[in-house]
C-alpha cells in the first residue's frame, strides 16, 4: 500500500504548476461546451473536467486518509464529484472540480520560492589558512587549523577562524558578524572572528575556536535551525475541513433520509463543497501582494503578509536600515586660528590617499559641502590600527585615533578632550587632527539617519505596532538613534545569536516579531521571526534570501503602508469567508427544501467565487487614508 501511495504522489507532482494552467484551461473550456452544448460529442464535455480536474482531487484525499487520516478540504470535494457522477449530474461535478482546482493553484502561485542563503553562506566560509611552523609559512585547508595553531593573514585576506592577535596591527570588516560597515581597529590582544575581513595590516593570531566552533559555522546552523523552527500557516478551508465534512454529511443523510430524494442529499454535497471558501484567502493575498509590489515589496513568502498581521513588535537593525550605512562628517571642532575650514581642508587633503571608510567619508563630505577638490600631499603613509600621516603644503598632518597621537607624543588639551567625549557619548566617531607636533582640533563622524525614519517609526506606533532597535553599534551609537526617532526598546552590542535570542524572548511571550535588517549578520533573526523583511537595494544577497518579504528600493517610508496592508488583507479575507459560509448555509436550506438541483447548485457557487474575488480584486488599489 506504502509504495502504490508514492506512485500516486509522484503522479500528481509530474509537471508542476505549467500543466495544472493547461488543465484548467481545458476544463473552462469544456464547461462552457458543456452548459451551452456547443459541439455534438459522443459524452458531455463536463468529464473533460472531472478527469483533469478532478481525479488529482480525489487521488489527494485518498493519500491524504489513507496515509495520515488527515480530512481535508478535498474529502467533501470528492465526496460531491463521485455523489455527482454516479447520479448523472456530470456538469456540477465538473464545475466543483474546476472551483477547487483553480483555488489550489493560487495558492501555489504564492508559495515560497527556493532560496540559496545557506549556500551562500557556507561560501562566505574561509576556505585556507597560513600556518607559522618552525619550517616557516604553510597554506593549508581552513579546516585542518586546530586550537593553538599560530596563523597569519594578510591584508584582504577572510579570517580562517576565531583567534587572539599575537602581534601586528591592523583595521578589520566586521559586518558579517555585527552589520556595522565601519572597520574595527585591532592590535595584540584582541579576538578576532573566522569570516571576518581584514582590511589594512598583516597579523599573527593564535587559533582559539575552530571548525564547528568557529563564528562562521556558528552562524550557518543558527540560519538552519531558525527555518527549520518557522511555522507555516494551514489554509482556512483545510483547518475547518473535519467540521464541514462532518456537517455535510450529516446534512445529507438526514436529507435523504427524511425526503427519500437522493438528488437533495446530493445537492446538499455539491453545495457545501468550500468552493469561495478555498478561494477567500488565496485571491486576497495574491491583491495584496499585487498592492505591495508598487509600493517597492517583493514578497517571497505566500503566508508572510497573513504572518504580518499578526505581529505586536517590529524590530529594527540600525544600520543601513534606519540610517544609510555611510558615516558622514557632522562636526569640525578646531583650536587653530585658521578656524574649521582650513582644519577640514588638512583632514581631506591627508585622507586623500586612504583606502579607510572613514578617510574616504571625510574627503566625500570635504567635496560635497566645500564643492572644492583637496590638495594633493606631498608625502603620505597609511598606520594600520591608527590612522594617516602626510604632508600637505609643508605642514606634517596627523589624522587618526588618540593611540596614534600618543605614540607620538602629542597631548590633547582639555577643550578638545571635552568637546571630544561630547561626541563620543552621542555614537561619533572621532579623528584626531595634529598639525606639526601639535593637536589642531577633531572631526565628529556619524551613520547619517535615514530622512524618512523618524515619521515612518511613527506611523508604526499608531498601528499599534512596537518598534525595537536591535543592533550590533554600541550602546551610545544606538540610544542616541533612538533617542532621535523616539525608540523606547534598544539592544545593542548584539551579536548575530543575541538578536536571535531577543526574537526568541518575545515571540515565547506571545509577542510575534518582524525583524528588518540588511546584513549577513542579520539572516539568523530575519529566518526566526514571524516575518523577516530585508533591505533589497543595500542589502546582502544572503538577508535578502533568509528575509520573507524585501524592500526593493530601501524606501522604509512604506513600512507603515506593508503593516496596513497585512491587516486589510485579513479583514478582507474574514470578509471572505463569513460572506462564502453564509452562502453555503443558505444554499443548504434551499437544498434540503428541493428548490435547488446540484446543477443550479454548481451555478450559486460560481456567483459566490465570483463575489469573493472581486472582493478580493479591491485590495489591488487599496491606499490606508490619512
Amino acid at each position: 500500500m506504502k509504495k502504490v501511495m508514492e506512485k500516486l504522489e509522484g503522479l500528481l507532482e509530474i509537471g508542476g504548476t505549467k500543466k495544472e494552467i493547461v488543465f484548467l484551461i481545458l476544463s473552462g473550456a469544456a464547461l462552457i461546451v458543456s452548459i451551452f452544448d456547443l459541439l455534438p460529442l459522443p459524452f458531455d464535455a463536463a468529464w473533460i473536467a472531472i478527469v483533469l480536474c478532478g481525479v488529482p482531487i480525489i487521488l489527494e484525499a485518498v493519500i491524504g486518509l489513507v496515509t495520515a487520516f488527515d480530512i481535508k478540504a478535498d474529502v467533501l470535494v470528492s465526496l460531491a464529484l463521485i455523489a455527482s457522477v454516479m447520479i448523472g449530474e456530470d456538469f456540477a461535478a465538473g464545475e466543483v472540480a474546476f472551483i477547487m482546482q483553480l483555488g489550489a493553484l493560487l495558492e501555489d502561485l504564492t508559495v515560497a520560492k527556493a532560496r540559496a542563503g545557506i549556500e551562500k553562506l557556507v561560501h562566505l566560509t574561509p576556505r585556507t589558512a597560513r600556518i607559522l611552523t618552525t619550517s616557516g609559512e604553510k597554506t593549508v585547508p581552513a579546516q585542518a587549523v586546530r586550537v593553538g595553531d599560530t596563523l597569519r593573514v594578510l591584508p584582504g585576506e577572510t579570517v580562517p577562524v576565531d583567534g587572539v592577535i599575537l602581534s601586528g596591527q591592523t583595521s578589520v570588516n566586521q559586518a558579517v558578524m555585527t552589520g556595522e560597515s565601519l572597520p574595527v581597529d585591532k592590535t595584540v590582544g584582541d579576538t578576532v572572528s573566522s569570516g571576518t575581513v581584514n582590511q589594512f595590516g598583516s597579523f599573527d593570531m593564535r587559533a582559539v575556536k575552530v571548525g564547528e566552533d568557529s563564528s562562521i559555522q556558528r552562524m550557518i546552523r543558527l540560519v538552519q535551525s531558525a527555518d527549520a523552527g518557522k511555522a507555516k500557516i494551514v489554509g482556512i478551508a483545510d483547518r475547518w475541513a473535519t467540521w464541514i465534512v462532518a456537517i455535510a454529511l450529516t446534512a445529507a443523510a438526514l436529507t435523504w433520509i427524511i425526503s427519500g430524494e437522493i438528488i437533495r442529499a446530493v445537492t446538499i454535497l455539491v453545495v457545501f463543497c468550500p468552493c469561495a471558501l478555498v478561494l477567500a484567502t488565496p485571491t486576497a493575498i495574491m491583491a495584496a501582494i499585487g498592492n505591495a509590489t508598487k509600493h517597492g515589496f517583493l514578497v517571497r513568502e505566500g503566508d508572510a503578509l497573513e504572518r504580518l498581521a499578526t505581529v505586536s513588535k517590529i524590530a529594527f537593525d540600525k544600520t543601513g536600515t534606519l540610517t544609510y550605512g555611510t558615516p558622514a562628517v557632522t562636526l569640525v571642532h578646531s583650536v587653530r586660528p585658521d578656524g574649521e575650514a582650513e582644519l577640514f581642508a588638512l583632514a581631506a587633503a591627508a585622507e586623500k590617499r586612504s583606502e579607510h571608510p572613514l578617510g574616504k567619508a571625510v574627503v566625500r563630505c570635504f567635496r560635497q559641502e566645500t564643492g572644492a577638490i583637496e590638495t594633493e600631499p606631498s608625502d603620505f603613509r597609511m598606520i594600520p590600527g591608527r590612522g594617516v600621516f602626510a604632508r600637505v603644503d609643508e605642514k606634517t598632518v596627523l589624522a587618526g585615533n588618540s593611540a596614534l597621537l600618543a605614540e607620538n607624543h602629542i597631548g590633547l588639551t582639555d577643550q578638545v578632550l571635552g568637546a571630544a567625549e561630547d561626541c563620543l557619548a552621542k555614537g561619533c566617531t572621532v579623528i584626531y587632527i595634529a598639525v606639526d607636533g601639535y593637536i589642531a582640533g577633531f572631526l565628529a563622524l556619524a551613520d547619517g539617519l535615514r530622512p524618512e525614519s523618524a515619521g515612518m517609526i511613527q506611523q508604526i506606533k499608531k498601528l499599534a505596532v512596537q518598534p525595537v532597535l536591535l543592533t550590533g553599534d554600541h550602546l551610545a551609537a544606538a540610544q542616541t538613534i533612538a533617542k532621535e526617532l523616539n525608540i523606547d526598546e534598544v539592544h545593542a552590542n548584539c551579536l548575530p545569536e543575541d538578536k536571535l535570542t531577543w526574537i526568541d524572548r518575545y515571540q515565547e511571550a506571545k509577542q510575534p516579531v518582524c525583524m528588518i535588517g540588511d546584513g549577513i549578520n542579520d539572516a539568523p533573526a530575519l529566518k526566526k521571526a514571524m516575518v523577516g523583511i530585508a533591505m533589497g537595494g543595500v542589502g546582502s544577497d544572503i538577508a535578502v534570501d533568509a528575509a520573507d518579504i524585501a524592500l526593493v528600493d530601501d524606501e522604509v517610508k512604506e513600512l507603515p503602508h506593508l503593516l496596513a496592508l497585512a491587516k486589510r488583507m485579513m479583514l478582507t479575507i474574514k470578509c471572505n469567508l463569513t460572506f462564502s459560509m453564509s452562502l453555503n448555509f443558505a444554499a443548504i436550506v434551499l437544498a434540503i427544501t428541493g428548490i435547488l438541483n446540484p446543477v443550479v447548485g454548481a451555478l450559486v457557487h460560481n456567483a459566490g467565487s465570483v463575489l469573493v474575488i472581486v472582493n478580493s480584486a479591491f485590495l489591488l488599489k487599496w491606499k490606508k487614508g490619512k
